[in-house]
């Protein structure tokens, strides 16, 4: 019997023991990590500032900061394969896939395509990846449809006083394309309280030489390819990083040929520059301390797709003032590589 309560006391003394250790534990816990009341509290209080702020989606811009502008990281493609990539073909499969839900996670197939473009691929892999993108830019870029999980757009309820053009600066874009794309007729006619749908940008450009053509990024996500027409032999498109000038964009400028001395007015029927000009200005490699470069339209076709400028980068004139209503002075940056 005595032996019997022996053990018991030793249970007690065992579970008791337990007891303080558990107790001591969560004292501790309370004053390393503080109150969990508090910090239910304060997720709360982020919870309701972070749905405060959702109502807009307009960076705020510190004082000084225009001019400190990050330089774009734009995909750099790996060079062609002779076989399909197997990686890439499951991410292809994957983006399928989320087209093929209902509804359509746009989205989710737009990332997860762009993630893929950098990677080494066939040919026909990366122009059916590039097709899709192309495509589903009219879809979540170029409509007026706004998905609620997009970083890149988004809506916003206009302010009093408020135009496009200064929304348009703060989200570095031009107000031209904000007006496109809200199908609005008489942009001064915008109203306070009234909900667009707005870009984060800014948009980019690299050029290829070696193919004459001009891909497009709103950030570093690829938009669509274009054709362009590059500076003939003895006049060669410098290589090198440019920027958009600022006071760099014109409509139809009245230009003076540099080589003959001639001046083309807009009305003259063998007027070259067709209607949007960008002025370009050189930042890094061959293109530094270069000027009188831009990329504009042109009114000869033909002249798309060969090297037949005097270094400038031509577009066919609907694409040209596609380009005109989406690069941005001072921030859009234009990469030209073999």
């Amino acid at each position: 019997m005595a032996r019997w309560r022996s053990r018991g006391d030793r249970t007690k003394r065992r579970v008791y023991l337990v007891l303080v250790l558990l107790i001591a534990a969560a004292v501790i816990v309370f004053i390393y990590k503080g109150n969990p009341f508090s910090r239910d509290k304060a997720a709360t209080s982020s919870e309701k500032d972070t749905a405060a702020e959702s109502e807009t989606i307009i960076p705020v811009i510190k004082p000084g900061a225009e001019s400190a502008v990050a330089e774009p990281s734009l995909l750099n493609f790996a060079k062609p394969t002779a076989e399909d990539n197997p990686w890439v073909t499951e991410l292809i499969t994957e983006a399928m896939s989320y087209l093929e839900a209902r509804p359509a996670k746009v989205i989710d197939a737009r990332d997860r395509l762009n993630d893929a473009l950098p990677q080494p691929m066939s040919e026909q892999q990366r122009t059916f990846i590039k097709g899709q993108l192309s495509e589903l830019a009219e879809k979540w870029l170029f409509s007026r449809t706004i998905y609620p999980q997009d970083k890149l757009t988004g809506s916003y309820k206009v302010k009093p006083g408020e135009l496009f053009s200064t929304i348009g600066n703060r989200l570095k874009v031009p107000y031209e394309i904000l007006v496109e794309i809200n199908k609005i007729g008489r942009p001064e006619a915008l109203q306070a309280g009234e909900v667009i749908k707005v870009i984060n940008g800014p948009f980019h450009v690299r050029v290829y030489r070696s193919t004459f053509t001009l891909d497009l990024y709103l950030q570093n996500t690829y938009v669509r390819s274009f054709p362009v027409g590059l500076g003939k032999p003895g006049m060669e498109t410098p290589t090198g990083l440019w920027a958009v000038k600022v006071d760099g964009k014109m409509i139809a400028p009245t230009w003076t040929d540099p080589v003959t001395g001639k001046t083309y007015e807009s009305e003259a029927p063998d007027y070259p520059l067709g209607s949007r000009w960008i002025g370009l200005e050189g930042l890094e490699g061959e293109a530094v301390g270069r000027t009188g470069f831009a990329i504009h339209g042109t009114k000869d076709p033909n002249g798309i797709g060969v090297a037949e400028s005097q270094g400038c980068i031509r577009l066919h004139n609907g694409n040209a003032v596609l380009m005109y209503n989406l690069l941005m002075p001072g921030y859009s940056r234009v990469e030209v590589v073999e």
